[in-house]
């Protein structure tokens, strides 16, 4: 499946290279089975025997997936604007209705203010986490958390990850495809700390919310 993406890369200038860059980490959050992570190890790779740019492709990579992250962000947000939104112009629609059911206004005003800083913090670490990237932009936007401090550590996020796998594909040289498995040996510890913590959070939002019916 990667053959001929590799195959292009070899062939391509350092310009096509980083702006294909920044279209398969922008691809790669808005439709997650996309496998960017390992192109992005594999340019890597190439760094040493190419004129590509360590800063040029951690930059490029970087804000491809800032890009697509903040997209997602930025269309649940507007989603749950129009499902939770107040005075006149209160949503009538029968899907706002079905998730006031389920979430009222009142409960979900209590939920973001009780989990505004574990939503930054998925920000901040979204990229670690395993297979929870969408879930998380998509989230954060429902939750109406800072569009800035969003962007700053979806940014961050991006940044750092990025950083791990270019470096992971120049320092594995032609084993970078075992950048996979490395990653996962990262990602595995961040997202099992994280679910513990979420866990927590939400048994304790429920159970204050079971004691403000009584």
């Amino acid at each position: 499946m990667l053959e001929p993406v590799i195959d292009y890369l070899q062939h391509a200038d350092p310009f096509s290279v980083y702006v294909f860059l920044f279209l398969i980490a922008f691809l790669e959050n808005v439709i997650p089975p996309i496998p960017g992570d390992i192109a992005v190890a594999f340019i890597g790779y190439m760094i040493h025997s190419s004129k590509l740019s360590f800063t040029a492709t951690v930059l490029w990579a970087s804000l491809g997936s800032t890009s697509g992250f903040m997209l997602l962000y930025m269309l649940s947000r507007r989603l749950g604007l129009k499902l939770y939104a107040v005075g006149e112009s209160t949503a009538q629609h029968r899907l706002s209705q079905s998730v006031h059911r389920f979430f009222p206004p009142s409960d979900m005003e209590t939920l973001r203010r009780k989990f505004s800083t574990h939503g930054y913090l998925a920000v901040l670490f979204n990229r670690f986490l395993l297979g929870s990237r969408a879930v998380i932009s998509v989230m954060t936007g429902l939750m109406h958390l800072n569009p800035f401090l969003v962007l700053l550590a979806s940014l961050a996020s991006a940044t750092l990850w990025n950083i791990l796998l270019l470096y992971g594909g120049l320092l594995l040289g032609r084993n970078w495809q075992e950048i996979g498995r490395y990653a996962i040996m990262y990602s595995f510890p961040v997202t099992a700390i994280f679910v513990v913590l979420l866990f927590f959070s939400v048994r304790k939002f429920m159970k204050e919310r079971k004691q403000g019916d009584h």
